[in-house]
């Protein structure tokens, strides 16, 4: 392992909110580090079209607008480092990280890793990302128009994904395993109530069907009384069945809800440790966007640039 590195930022992270945070900070002339992680750019990289993020009125592919994040983060002469966060010591400060092949002592830490969808794990799943397959319907139910989908769950997420798809997709069905939504009340009466949405209780999706160009044409689905297997035709496939925040290496460290999600002071960035801030998907668990994850970003370098400028005075 090579020589201690010291900086006054450090930033774990490199979504929306991660560079975001690296271009306000690296204006600021904190000369910050950014750790890209295992999947630099964050989930926008696994993203085709992205229509919804201003400033782009003809739409721009995920993995083209992390890039130009990134280039202009490294225009102010951001430090990147496409190295994972194995460790960290926050304990006292300077703050300690390390990557597998560097030390870091930091005067503030943004963390900005993200939340990883849900997804069941079928064979082929992966050949279908992007090709039917999503989870995110406020970000691609605008490309589902007119055509059949399924969304998976019975959550308060599935809910809202079917209902909103319901604005733009000929028929919508709610997939559940159960006889009965583990949405709350309000949001179950809500679906039950819905004059377009179906919902197909007792039944799992265990397969994938593809046409000749490699795009979901149909589900498998599996009835969990009886077992028997039904194909059902559609044309899209949205996953409801929650996140997961990549907060595992802070367990024990920040405070944190049931489900992982860094918890935020009301109003601001700030943990509950002085000097480490959180932005984007890893303490958002309403909106998950890349235009909030950006702005949560720019808050964070903001609160990060304040904090540091108060403990030298």
């Amino acid at each position: 392992m090579s020589d201690i590195e010291k900086t006054k930022v450090a930033i774990i992270g490199s979504g929306p909110a991660g560079w975001t945070a690296a271009i306000y900070t690296a204006r600021a002339n904190l000369s910050p580090i950014i750790f890209e992680g295992l999947q630099p750019g964050g989930q926008l990289t696994i993203t085709t079209e992205v229509e919804n993020y201003p400033g782009f009125p003809e739409g721009v592919q995920g993995p083209d607008l992390m890039m130009q994040f990134k280039a202009q983060a490294m225009r102010f002469e951001t430090v990147c480092y496409s190295e994972n966060i194995v460790k960290v010591d926050f304990s006292s400060r300077p703050f300690k990280i390390w990557s597998d092949n560097r030390e870091v002592h930091t005067d503030s830490i943004i963390i900005a890793t993200g939340a990883t969808a849900r997804y069941l794990g079928l064979p082929g799943e992966e050949a279908y990302y992007n090709k039917g397959i999503s989870a995110c319907a406020t970000c691609d139910g605008f490309f589902f128009r007119g055509k059949d989908v399924v969304v998976i769950g019975g959550g308060d997420s599935a809910v809202e994904e079917a209902t909103f798809l319901t604005r733009f997709c000929n028929e919508v069905t709610l997939i559940h395993r159960r006889d009965e939504l583990r949405a709350s009340k309000i949001m179950a009466k809500r679906a039950l109530e819905h004059e377009t949405l179906k919902i197909r209780w007792n039944s799992s999706v265990v397969g994938y069907h593809g046409d000749d160009n490699g795009v979901i044409r149909a589900v498998t689905l599996k009835d969990t009384v009886t077992g028997e297997e039904v194909e059902k035709e559609v044309q899209g496939v949205f996953m409801g069945i929650g996140h997961k925040p990549n907060t595992e290496i802070f367990q024990g460290l920040l405070d944190m809800d049931e489900a992982g999600y860094l918890i935020t002071q009301d109003n601001n960035t700030y943990t509950n440790i002085d000097g480490v801030f959180a932005c984007g998907d890893v303490q958002d668990t309403v909106y998950r966007q890349a235009i909030t994850a950006s702005g949560t970003g720019c808050m964070a370098a903001i609160d990060a640039e304040r904090w540091l400028e108060s403990q030298e005075s």
